[in-house]
């Protein structure tokens, strides 16, 4: 499955979808031309309480690195471990604006302020594709952007699984990289 690049995915989002686009990730910005993030479509472990409103949206690119691990509670079996993200989190227009590396899971914007997370909920979002996925921000680090944020959605997923490539006792602790992107929207209380 290919990965569109954050320029034809936020043309493509624009066009079919309707998401607003953001010029910085601090900002609200939006265009009037495009209608604001909605959530509506969503599964409803996955949607942000009443009470909570849109502060940014990114598109995230990169990687995703799993290891060949003995499975916790049979040593004879093997199987694909998520070791952590590593992507760059570009606003609607295409401007890189932060990165998300992991673990812990970290969200940072270029002003220097980040935020980590806890996980609420997953739900499915389709074959060869990581889950849509709700968090709980923690107290954000640093002054800037990441202020304040009390909710972080990944939607919009592509790719990310764990390799289809096979795992077992001749490659345990071998590392392998897949390619995702996913949408990531940041919410504040209202």
């Amino acid at each position: 499955m290919p990965i569109r690049t954050p320029l034809a995915l936020a043309a493509a989002l624009a066009s079919v979808v309707g998401l607003s686009a953001c010029s910085s990730m601090g900002g609200s910005n939006m265009s009037s031309t495009m209608a604001p993030f909605s959530q509506a479509s969503l599964p409803a472990a996955v949607q942000v309480p009443a009470g909570h409103k849109v502060a940014m949206e990114t598109v995230g690119t990169g990687d995703i690195t799993y290891e060949c691990r003995a499975k916790k509670d049979m040593a004879s079996e093997f199987e694909w471990v998520f070791v952590g993200p590593d992507a760059k989190l570009w606003d609607r227009k295409g401007a890189q604006v932060g990165r998300y590396w992991g673990p812990p899971a970290t969200w940072e914007n270029q002003d220097g302020s980040k935020v980590t997370a806890t996980q609420v909920a997953v739900a499915p979002a389709g074959t060869g594709n990581i889950p849509l996925q709700l968090v709980k921000a923690n107290p954000a680090m640093g002054m800037g952007a990441m202020q304040g944020v009390s909710y972080i959605q990944r939607v919009a997923t592509q790719g990310g699984v764990a390799p289809a490539m096979a795992c077992g006792a001749s490659n345990a602790g071998q590392k392998q990289v897949v390619k995702y992107q996913a949408d990531y929207i940041f919410w504040r209380a209202a």
